[in-house]
């Protein structure tokens, strides 16, 4: 016996007329092109279901049309495309469209001081948008730095002074002893404390970008934050890191401070919101600073 067509179940009507908000897959394996490069991405991708009559979305459709991001550049025309294409499959039905896609982007970056270099992985979240045409594109991404406590600096200069009047104690100090006590145990007995930090991004692009300017914000965070986590070194970087977390005291209020300064004068940002994390190497639990701007 042949059978002439196959029965499609989701378009049958059903007795609760109901309308969704989003309707679609997550985890879809994908290869995608950033930056001159084939990244492994994953992607979620998904329609509303304004028809409250039909059963579901054709599901495949939204699969299939995902294949166009494997050739061609992610940017926001060709998002503005797909979620173009998730509709016109879904004439009917849905009104609005999703697509978010997430991969890791590694960056080769310069030891500070070393002719030395090394990857480091940024995790990169791209989600595009479009009901009622109206359409946007918001990036996040995870950047980590390190980030020294001004009041553990500060606390630890005042033991370092004190085990000093300790030493000199009604001598006569020449520079040479002086120096000779700055550079042993004895003299530098407390250090602050530092700790990881992350930065969590999401911005919102201004539209008619014709790019996704994920590395311009990394950059940008990394620049306002001055202590950016580092690769391979040699003592001479990991000298001139000390350096800079000592030049760059901050709490995770002047962090969130920095980065917000940094991200308003980004041309292609409509708005963002921002998280920093400092994972305390004093306390068991995190010091967290969260600012928005038009959001």
């Amino acid at each position: 016996m042949t059978l002439a067509t196959l029965p499609d179940i989701a378009t049958q009507t059903h007795q609760r007329n109901q309308p969704l908000d989003w309707v679609g897959m997550q985890g879809i394996a994908l290869p995608v092109r950033f930056a001159d490069t084939r990244l492994s991405a994953s992607a979620s991708a998904g329609v509303n279901l304004d028809d409250g009559q039909s059963r579901g979305i054709h599901m495949s459709r939204l699969y299939l049309a995902l294949a166009c991001l494997e050739q061609q550049e992610l940017n926001p025309q060709a998002l503005r495309r797909l979620l173009a294409q998730f509709l016109d499959s879904h004439e009917g039905l849905s009104s609005a469209a999703s697509v978010r896609i997430d991969f890791e982007l590694l960056l080769k970056r310069p030891a500070l001081v070393s002719p030395l270099s090394g990857w480091k992985s940024y995790p990169v979240t791209v989600e595009a948008r479009i009901k009622n045409e109206m359409f946007h594109v918001e990036l996040f991404v995870r950047i980590p730095y390190s980030s020294t406590c001004p009041c553990s600096a500060a606390l630890a200069r005042q033991l370092i002074q004190a085990q000093f009047q300790a030493d000199f104690e009604g001598a006569d100090v020449d520079r040479d002893s002086v120096l000779a006590w700055l550079g042993s145990s004895q003299g530098i007995v407390a250090t602050p404390h530092s700790q990881r930090s992350e930065a969590q991004i999401k911005v919102r692009l201004l539209d008619g970008g014709s790019e996704l300017p994920v590395i311009d914000l990394i950059e940008r965070v990394e620049a306002a934050l001055g202590t950016a986590v580092q690769t391979a070194v040699k003592r001479a970087d990991e000298q001139a890191f000390a350096l800079a977390n000592g030049q760059n005291l901050m709490f995770c209020e002047d962090a969130a401070r920095r980065v917000d300064e940094a991200l308003r004068k980004a041309a292609w940002a409509s708005g963002f919101t921002l998280r920093v994390e400092h994972a305390e190497s004093l306390h068991a639990h995190d010091a967290v600073a969260v600012s928005q701007w038009r959001w």
